[in-house]
């Protein structure tokens, strides 16, 4: 399985979910342009020394990122306050993405649009958003249930 990361804009997020990948045996796609810079303390503070273990594939751009993706046939999973489906409401397959969007603004629409399905996380009424890395360990480890 892979965790995708659209335009990402916090490196600690990127670094927790980097570490995170390693230990489950996920690859992570980072949808290019990040909000900081690859190499930034923080990213690395996060990730401790997992990032070295951890399996990153950088894309350039959302349509290089697309492109790869249909070219493959994975399925796009996009996790969204804009969502009617649970997220523990889908069956999960080995192929599958899990796509993040931005933590400041969420996916764009170009994202909405071409995504195989679009999945939420309940929360309690008048909460905006969860942690994106918590997010994330969320989808994983659901993800992780269904198919082990």
């Amino acid at each position: 399985m892979r965790i995708a990361l659209y335009q990402p804009d916090i490196p600690g997020n990127t670094g927790a979910i980097l570490r995170l990948a390693a230990c489950l045996n996920f690859t992570v796609d980072l949808i290019e342009p990040a909000g900081f810079d690859l190499s930034d303390r923080n990213l690395k503070r996060a990730g401790m020394d997992y990032l070295e273990r951890a399996a990153l594939v950088r894309h350039s751009s959302w349509e290089v990122f697309d492109r790869w993706r249909r070219e493959e046939k994975r399925r796009l999973l996009l996790f969204t306050t804009k969502a009617q489906t649970h997220y523990t409401d889908v069956s999960y397959t080995e192929g599958d993405i899990l796509i993040f969007g931005r933590e400041s603004v969420g996916a764009p629409d170009i994202v909405h649009e071409a995504v195989d399905a679009r999945l939420l996380i309940p929360m309690q009424k008048g909460a905006r958003s969860l942690n994106l890395a918590m997010s994330a360990a969320m989808a994983a480890g659901e993800a992780l249930r269904q198919l082990r």
